[in-house]
């Protein structure tokens, strides 16, 4: 027994000094493995006077006065390799080019001194080679690998398995494979079991049009893929799961965009039973802060996020997703131009009582110039212009500019006192119907914090976007639509929405939903909403839309018929995977976070897909495809 242990022990040291990537040192008396004693990125200082074995890609050939340096890279790291004319690996070393896989082995010895590289785990050694194999040559790049050169996307993309090993790249996708084992640590340990639900599903109204999956076995029948796991993770606390989470694919066929992926994207998808608002709260904010304060790289992040109402937030920034680190808070101040020489304004106050005007701040920016920048871009934005005062010494609070002039002296200085600004400032306005023009003053709010640089880059400013509005008008239509989730609880529940229904339809308008997002440096990043439970609330939902209860039974039946047996009250959420790892990283497009994206016409170019099926397909499938009118 006891030799039998014995022969184990050397084999496992066998295996580690000769086989594995993160072997410590391979010497004479052990055979070495195939293809690498140690990975591209292991040797060092201590490894010095060892024989190894390394295989990798070529990064980068250099010829220094007849000794030829190539820097050898694998998944790990990279390793300086020397060749001189002594080596009898030179002449092989002068064949090798760019982005070939080799096979070297060598001694490792210390660098000469004074060419130590400190910004390389292995700066302090190279290898000196004694042979080169040759395991796969590579033709001349379509895309560089050496350096951060910048290419058309849709090139990068078609060769994206080279620009993955480009170093910048393949470190963001190893830090968001890092960021997702992080997330489920953090959920087992918040008493979260991980389910993995249906891929192919019924239709499912979540906003997007779905993709539609024909089936074979029922000609004339398709199966979708999930939006989201929606109707599933409810259909799991129903079932007694008490608290539910999935990294969940999700597929939505809809317009590509910078913060969403086309066709597939990932998220934190979860949900609790027996739960208020509060409850998913008090859960899931230290769990998404921690997560950010892990990955942050030092940058301050918020500890304890403000929960801003939906009518709050567009009021003050504009938009339902504000980037909290642009100080600039709107304001209204309507009164002001009410009855005031600037008729403008004025005439639209009198005229309609839903128009406001709002005020938008712009500290430092008290000069024509930037005035004039404002102006411009708001034309360039489909708008008039962007009216605005601005103050300097020789004015006063006063103020300069056209409407200052006339709406007079003390009218502008009330403004000015009102916003809290001082000389070398300016303020802008936008007036109408909030609903009309919010989305142009929060843009307007963007572009001013940053060209007068006001918002702090280098920060992590989370939120809560609470209480949103339960339904919308849908003016194509001409009929009231769900906002958001059509699944959540509305405020006041049943009585609410048949009190609403008598009242009309701007009493329906005005329901407020169980329902929240997370933002953070102006992108949603979440969201989610205590759902509707009982059937009977859930119908009369649906019915204020236009839907009957046979609507209701026929398009969500599993979970229809799952209520009628005792649901319990419950709530979660879903956060975007790859617009938290897009942060996190500091990226521009979440298609800068996927290993295999879409470009942004929703085209897999390395795939090509998608592509014509086959007439043997298409009849397998009992489908004809009609050509569609081109314009």
């Amino acid at each position: 027994m006891a030799d039998s242990k014995g022969k184990k022990a050397e084999k496992a040291k066998a295996r580690t000094a000769a086989g594995s990537p993160a072997g410590e040192q391979a010497g004479a008396k052990h055979k070495l493995h195939r293809y690498r004693s140690h990975d591209c990125g292991a040797l060092r200082s201590n490894d010095i006077g060892h024989v190894a074995r390394l295989s990798g890609w070529v990064h980068r050939v250099r010829d220094h006065g007849g000794v030829l340096f190539i820097d050898l890279r694998d998944h790990y790291g990279i390793t300086q390799v020397v060749a001189d004319p002594d080596s009898a690996a030179f002449k092989m070393a002068e064949k090798v080019r760019s982005e070939w896989v080799i096979r070297i082995d060598g001694k490792v010895r210390a660098r000469p001194e004074g060419t130590t590289n400190a910004e390389l785990p292995t700066g302090e050694i190279e290898l000196y080679a004694t042979e080169i194999e040759v395991l796969s040559e590579a033709k001349e790049l379509p895309v560089p690998v050496f350096g951060e050169p910048e290419y058309p996307e849709d090139l990068r993309l078609t060769y994206r398995f080279l620009d993955l090993r480009r170093e910048t790249l393949h470190a963001i996708i190893m830090k968001r494979l890092a960021i997702t084992r992080s997330i489920r640590a953090r959920m087992h340990d918040a008493g979260f079991n991980e389910f993995s639900t249906p891929i192919l599903t019924a239709s499912s109204p979540e906003g997007a049009r779905d993709f539609l999956v024909p089936s074979r076995v029922h000609p004339g029948n398709f199966y979708a893929l999930p939006q989201a796991p929606q109707q599933y993770k409810q259909l799991l606390m129903v079932s007694g799961f008490d608290r539910y989470f999935q990294i969940a694919p999700c597929f939505r066929d809809e317009d590509p965009r910078a913060d969403r992926l086309p066709g597939e994207f990932y998220q934190l998808d979860l949900e609790m039973s027996f739960v208020e608002q509060e409850d998913i709260f008090s859960t899931m904010e230290p769990i998404l802060t921690d997560l950010f304060v892990e990955f942050a790289e030092g940058k301050p992040v918020t500890r304890h996020w403000p929960r801003i109402p939906y009518d709050v937030a567009i009021a003050k920034y504009g938009s339902d997703k504000p980037d909290l680190r642009n100080p600039i808070e709107m304001q209204d101040v309507t009164e002001h131009f009410r009855g005031s020489g600037f008729k403008v304004f004025a005439g639209m106050i009198d005229k309609d009582p839903r128009v406001r005007v709002w005020a938008i701040p712009a500290p430092t920016g008290g000069s024509r110039a930037f005035c004039d920048r404002m102006n411009a871009w708001a034309q360039k934005e489909g708008q008039p212009g962007l009216g605005y005062i601005f103050w300097r010494e020789e004015e006063g609070s006063a103020g300069a500019g056209p409407i200052a002039k006339n709406i007079g002296a003390d009218r502008a200085g009330a403004i000015r006192a009102q916003m809290g600004l001082e000389v070398g400032d300016a303020c802008f306005f936008a007036a109408g119907d909030p609903a009309k023009f919010a989305k142009f003053a929060g843009l307007a709010r963007d572009e001013i914090g940053r060209e007068l640089k006001l918002i702090d880059e280098d920060c992590f400013r989370l939120a809560w976007i609470v209480d949103f509005p339960f339904y919308e008008w849908n003016e194509d239509d001409k009929k009231v639509d769900f906002s958001h989730n059509p699944f959540s609880m509305p405020k006041g529940g049943r009585e609410a929405l048949e009190s609403a229904e008598k009242e009309g339809r701007d009493a329906i308008l005005a329901l407020k939903a169980n329902q929240y997002d997370v933002v953070c440096n102006g992108y949603e990043i979440a969201s989610g909403s205590v759902r509707n439970h009982l059937p009977d609330t859930m119908v009369k939902a649906f019915e204020i839309t236009g839907l009957t209860q046979k609507d209701v039974e026929d398009r969500f039946g599993g979970l229809y018929r799952a209520f009628q047996y005792g649901a319990p009250p419950h709530g979660g959420m879903a956060a975007g995977i790859e617009r938290m790892v897009m942060l996190l990283t500091g990226c521009k497009t979440v298609r800068d976070v996927a290993l295999f994206p879409m470009n942004q016409q929703a085209a897999d170019l390395l795939m090509n897909a998608p592509a014509p099926a086959t007439p043997k397909q298409l009849r397998e499938l009992s489908i004809r495809v009609v050509e569609t009118e081109r314009k």
